[in-house]
């Protein structure tokens, strides 16, 4: 990395996938049903290996990277980090980076319960609320009887806790190829670093809020505004006091660190004596 934050390198290759770089982390370029046909084929490796890591990046994420050492260092170490939020495709353009496909996970849970019943794969879902997780796998398997859902429970808990214990031998009891975790973040990111040595699976992969979504718990942005990037309106207009911190001071805070990486880029010279 040069001086000032400045990345010397924006896009390079990992295991011969383009990857570009925002704020140094590695965003995955390739389109979401690539990266989905490449997930579920980590499946093939069996359990005879630490699972894959798959997260995801939005605005929220990579404002709290910059607060959580520990979170910054489990996405620059993840197998494979997405965009999930359009915040993500303003900062490349800024940035004049390539700017990565958008995977949504209210969109590609359907793709990968289609892939996973058609290839035999299982899925394990943890997180949300008591009771959604539940519920989420019972729409899943209402469009795709034949998916194997070997497992649900909520994410209330604390990693290392005798809670979590509990959780983890559930997950190793059922052996699922594929482990959703949903506890936002860093939570989620932080409970899959605590137990990526520990767990029987052959991917884990953090999800946010998907199964609010996919339960019917939380209603999903028309298309025309999810299209055009202002989905966070809608979510801020159903769920205020839960969104109004990350939305009406969180925005501002990345588009003044997107703008002071591009101010930055334009003057390493300036960057490096501030």
């Amino acid at each position: 990395m040069a001086e000032g934050g400045v990345l010397e390198q924006d896009t390079d290759r990992h295991d011969g996938v383009t990857q570009s770089r925002i704020f140094d982390i590695p965003i995955d370029l390739s389109r979401p049903a690539d990266m989905l046909r490449r997930i579920t084929a980590w499946a093939d490796d069996g359990h005879v290996r630490a699972p894959r890591r798959v997260m995801y990046v939005n605005a929220h994420v990579l404002n709290q990277s910059a607060e959580t050492p520990a979170l910054r260092e489990a996405l620059e170490t993840a197998d494979l980090v997405y965009c999930d939020g359009y915040g993500v495709r303003l900062a490349a353009k800024a940035l004049d980076v390539e700017i990565p496909h958008r995977m949504t996970g209210a969109d590609w849970i359907w793709g990968l319960a289609a892939l996973c019943e058609a290839q035999g794969r299982s899925i394990y879902l943890l997180g949300s609320d008591p009771g959604v997780a539940s519920k989420a796998a019972a729409r899943l398997r209402r469009w795709y009887p034949r998916l194997q859902v070997t497992g649900t429970h909520h994410g209330y808990f604390d990693a290392g806790s005798p809670h979590d214990e509990r959780v983890v031998e559930d997950i190793n009891a059922k052996r699922p190829d594929i482990v959703l975790v949903g506890m936002g973040s860093p939570k989620q990111e932080l409970w899959v670093e605590h137990n990526k040595d520990r767990v029987d699976a052959s991917v884990l992969w953090t999800v946010g809020a998907l199964f609010d979504y996919v339960s019917g718990r939380v209603p999903r942005a028309p298309a025309w505004l999810a299209d055009n990037g202002l989905e966070w309106i809608f979510r801020l207009a159903v769920e205020p006091q839960r969104m109004w911190r990350r939305y009406l001071l969180g925005n501002p805070v990345f588009v003044s660190r997107v703008m002071a990486q591009a101010r930055a880029r334009q003057h390493p010279a300036g960057a490096a004596r501030s």
